[in-house]
C-alpha cells in the first residue's frame, strides 16, 4: 500500500512510520520542519516539505495514495487556535477528496464527541464533523491523555514536591502512549472497514493520586502528593510559567472537563476498553529517566 503519514516523525509518527515500512508499505512522511528529510529518509520512507494548512500541497502530496494518516498538529499557534486546528482539517478534507483517498486514519481524542467544553479537543471536534461529510472510509482515532504531557509536571515536582492540575485525585483519567497509538494506527492504516468508525485508543485508565504515587515511587519519592488546583490557581500558574493565555485558557478549560468527567464519558459508558499495552507503571520509568 502507499500511506501518507502526517505529523513528521514526533512521538507517533516515528514510530508508526518505522512500523509501516518493516512491513513492506511505500510510506510518504509529510513535515514542515525541511531538517527531518534525512531522518525521514533514513527510516526508509519518503519525505515531502509543506504546510498541512496547504490544501493545494497536500492535494499534490496524496495523489495516488491508497491510505492517510491525518494528524494536525497539538499547537496551531499561539492564538486563534481552535480555528487554526479547524482551518488544517478542511484542508485535509478538501485534499483527501481532490486526490480520492479510500482510507484515512484521523488522530482524534477522548472528548471529541463534544463541541465545547473541552478545550483545544473542540477543534478536533470540529473536524471529526468535516470528515463525516467525505465519501471515503475513515476511522476516528481518539486517544486518552498522553503521558507524556506530564513531563511538563517535573518543574513542579522539582521546585514544590508536588504534582497538580485542576483536576480531583479520584477522577479516572483515560491514558495512552504515543506508541500504543503508532501500533493502533497501523492496525487501522491497513483495514478497508465501511462507512465511519470510532476506535479508542487507551493504554490504562488511572486517578491522579495513582499517577502520582506511582511516578513519586519510581523517582524515590513515594509520598509524592497530586494537590487540586482551583481553575483560577492553574490557569494564573501556567500564564506565570510563560503559556500563552489563550493556551492556557484552553487546557483550564480541558482539565475542568476532566474534573467533571465530560471529556471521558462516551469512553467510559460506551466504550471502556483499554486496548493499548504499555501501563502507567511502565511509563513511569520513561518518566523517571528523564526526571
Amino acid at each position: 500500500m502507499k500511506i501518507i503519514i502526517s505529523g513528521s516523525l514526533g512521538n507517533i509518527g516515528k514510530p508508526l512510520t518505522a512500523q509501516l515500512v518493516q512491513s513492506g508499505h511505500d510510506v510518504t512522511v509529510v513535515s514542515s520542519n525541511a531538517d527531518r528529510k534525512s531522518a525521514i529518509e533514513n527510516l526508509g520512507a519518503k519525505a515531502v516539505i509543506g504546510s498541512v494548512s496547504d490544501a493545494d500541497f497536500l492535494s499534490e502530496t496524496f495523489k495516488g495514495a491508497d491510505a492517510l494518516f491525518a494528524m494536525t498538529p497539538p499547537n496551531m499557534g499561539g492564538v486563534n487556535i481552535i480555528q487554526n486546528t479547524t482551518d488544517a482539517g478542511t484542508a485535509f478534507a478538501k485534499a483527501i477528496q481532490n486526490a480520492n483517498i479510500k482510507r484515512v486514519v484521523m488522530l482524534s481524542s477522548i472528548g471529541a464527541d463534544l463541541p465545547s467544553g473541552n478545550g483545544p479537543i473542540a477543534g478536533l471536534y470540529n473536524i471529526e464533523k468535516i470528515y463525516e461529510k467525505l465519501n471515503t472510509s475513515i476511522t476516528f482515532l481518539r486517544a486518552g491523555y498522553f503521558y507524556i504531557n506530564f513531563f511538563n509536571d517535573i518543574p513542579m515536582i522539582k521546585g514544590a514536591g508536588i504534582m497538580g492540575a485542576n483536576i480531583p485525585a479520584g477522577n479516572r483519567i483515560p491514558l495512552v502512549h504515543p506508541e500504543d497509538i503508532a501500533w493502533a494506527a497501523a492496525e487501522e492504516l491497513q483495514k478497508l472497514p465501511e462507512g465511519k468508525n470510532v476506535r479508542y485508543i487507551i493504554s490504562d485508565v488511572r486517578t491522579p493520586s495513582e499517577i502520582a504515587k506511582t511516578f513519586g515511587t519510581a523517582i524515590g519519592k513515594p509520598e509524592l502528593p497530586w494537590v487540586e488546583f482551583t481553575d483560577e490557581q492553574y490557569l494564573g500558574g501556567m500564564t506565570q510559567a510563560g503559556v500563552p493565555e489563550e493556551m492556557a485558557g484552553l487546557y483550564t478549560e480541558m482539565g475542568s472537563g476532566l474534573r467533571n468527567e465530560t471529556i471521558a464519558a462516551d469512553f467510559l459508558k460506551n466504550d471502556g476498553k483499554v486496548q493499548g499495552k504499555i501501563k502507567l507503571e511502565d511509563f513511569a520509568k520513561e518518566f523517571a529517566s528523564k526526571f
